[in-house]
């Protein structure tokens, strides 16, 4: 069986006008060890998967399966330990809290899975070692670049040790020399027991993926 499974995936998002399916009968799998990058332009479902793998969305009539978990079938309170104990998400627009500094931001998702405070700050400072940003720990986002504050996001998905990492177009807002530093991550992040899902347009991740799934822009139904 497959590490990651999805089967007739659909979503529908309605409004007054029209009826749009990002994503129609989809099906993916993909195992443990492997960075999965999904490419398409705006309006095609690479957001929209990140979600349905995260637990975030859960479409009707479909199977997700991650590992031995069924995620379509769970109910809020396993979603959310779900989110918590397997997901780790790296957003586009980094959404680090502005009033805590980096190592606080990285410490956040390990207390509030319970972790006590001093076992969480020794973890987020050794992921803080190992994206290069131990001189940076005690600095809030708006004192970092957006390289830095994506390294920042990136170790906080790790935090849990996931093994589902999840990262929604991690380029966008960097430069050249920032992009390069932040694939070295989502490289050396995949291994035994995680898979990383990147959904994004730039060419430049596709070409440290093992695998790349294009995705074509959304139509409405016919």
């Amino acid at each position: 069986m497959s590490d990651l499974r999805v089967r007739r995936l659909t979503v529908e998002y309605r409004s007054a006008a029209e009826v749009l399916r990002p994503l129609e009968g989809f099906d993916l799998d993909a195992a443990h060890g492997s960075l999965l990058v999904v490419m398409g332009p705006s309006g095609s479902g690479k957001t929209t998967l990140l979600a349905c793998l995260g637990g975030i969305l859960t479409p009707a009539s479909v199977t997700i399966r991650v590992g031995d978990r069924e995620v379509t079938a769970m109910e809020r309170r396993q979603l959310v330990a779900y989110r918590r104990s397997t997901v780790g998400i790296v957003f586009q627009a980094f959404n680090l809290i502005a009033g805590l500094t980096a190592l606080e931001n990285v410490m956040a998702p390990l207390l509030a899975a319970g972790r006590r405070r001093r076992p969480a700050a020794e973890r987020a400072a050794g992921l803080l070692a190992e994206v290069g940003l131990s001189d940076r720990a005690g600095h809030r986002p708006g004192a970092l670049s957006g390289g830095e504050q994506q390294r920042v996001a990136i170790a906080r998905a790790l935090a849990a040790d996931p093994p589902l990492l999840l990262a929604d177009e991690p380029t966008a807002h960097l430069d050249r020399a920032q992009v390069d530093g932040i694939l070295a991550l989502l490289r050396a992040a995949v291994g035994p027991g995680r898979l990383a899902v990147v959904a994004t347009h730039d060419e430049r991740v596709a070409a440290v993926a093992d695998r790349v799934v294009e995705l074509a822009a959304g139509a409405p139904p016919p």
